[in-house]
């Protein structure tokens, strides 16, 4: 395993962060915790020290799994988990004010098992809280010891930089990690928010590395998906299957079967190889989590580089904003 710092702080952690979305009960390819007991155990095996999840995974139920199972562990792990998405039926049961954020967070402490959250993120922007707000309550939680760093995700570049401002300007925490949509089918961030995040020394963990398993190849052009994951999550179909896609796929698939290794860990490659600290994998599979790892050592040449981005077409900006956001975390 390789470790590198977690941005401009002086925590560790492993080049690989295994995401646990698919842990729960909330669909039918969700695992519960007897079935994710031996992802972890790999994980941990294989040196991943780096765990993400967040409140709204199966309504909480991710975290549930996540602490018991990294309870004996508990020191020698990086816990993140998120805040933000929408837990009851009430008004105030959603979004980034003070009250649901302290709310939250002693809710997630419980679930995890844990006296202190090691990243604390901001899961997408509110529009509807002032950012000084936000902050101020991560700032207390950071205060009081129940949260070491604060991060962000999928946002538009603009907020990230006002929200960096706004902490900087006060003299308060400021976010150290950047957890945004980055892979080879969706390179947006290329354009302002991965120059943005190096120039301010923001660890860049994307989340969805291989689109959503689009990038691992097993979907064909022309065919209809039957995967579980493809039935019941709406934004795989939605996102990754236009014919531009899937010339991006392809090449991978040509750059794989050249140097002997399967196309998601070319995948996966390619973004080490784009200096991120560390991918969100996820992984429903032990081998998941043994190719992702493996990955780490599948060196890439500028030519492979060139190739593998030269099909790459402009996409609208998704993940993040707009009626995408609302559906998100409302359904």
């Amino acid at each position: 395993m390789q470790y590198t710092r977690l941005g401009s702080t002086g925590l560790k952690v492993s080049r690989i962060c295994l995401g646990t979305f698919s842990f729960g009960n909330s669909s039918e390819w969700t695992l519960e915790i007897d079935e994710a007991r031996p992802i972890v155990k790999k994980a941990l095996d294989l040196g991943i020290n780096f765990f993400d999840t967040a409140n709204s995974y199966s309504s909480g139920r991710s975290e549930e799994i996540v602490g018991e199972l990294l309870k004996d562990a508990r020191d020698e792990v990086v816990i993140a988990t998120k805040v933000r998405g929408k837990t009851g039926e009430g008004v105030n049961d959603i979004g980034l004010s003070r009250s649901h954020i302290l709310r939250e967070a002693e809710r997630s402490l419980k679930r995890l098992k844990t006296d202190r959250i090691d990243l604390y993120q901001i899961h997408r922007w509110d529009y509807e809280t002032p950012i000084e707000e936000t902050l101020f309550a991560m700032n207390d939680l950071v205060r009081s010891g129940k949260v070491t760093y604060i991060g962000g995700s999928s946002m538009f570049a603009w907020q990230f930089a006002k929200a960096l401002f706004t902490s900087d300007l006060h003299g308060i925490a400021r976010f150290v990690s950047m957890q945004n949509h980055y892979n080879l089918c969706y390179r947006e961030d290329e354009r302002e928010m991965i120059p943005l995040c190096r120039d301010q020394d923001i660890a860049i963990i994307p989340w969805s590395p291989l689109a959503r398993g689009f990038l691992s190849g097993k979907y064909k052009r022309g065919q209809i998906p039957e995967s579980a994951r493809a039935k019941s999550d709406r934004y795989l179909p939605e996102r990754f299957f236009k014919p531009e896609d899937f010339d991006v796929v392809e090449g991978a698939e040509q750059v794989a079967k050249e140097k002997g290794t399967n196309t998601s860990q070319v995948a996966l490659a390619w973004l080490f190889h784009k200096q991120v600290t560390s991918p969100i994998i996820g992984a429903t599979k032990i081998e998941h989590v043994e190719e992702a790892v493996a990955a780490l050592q599948l060196k890439l040449s500028s030519d492979d580089l060139k190739r593998l981005e030269e099909p790459y077409k402009m996409h609208p900006v998704i993940g993040h904003g707009g009626p995408e956001l609302t559906k998100l975390f409302t359904g």
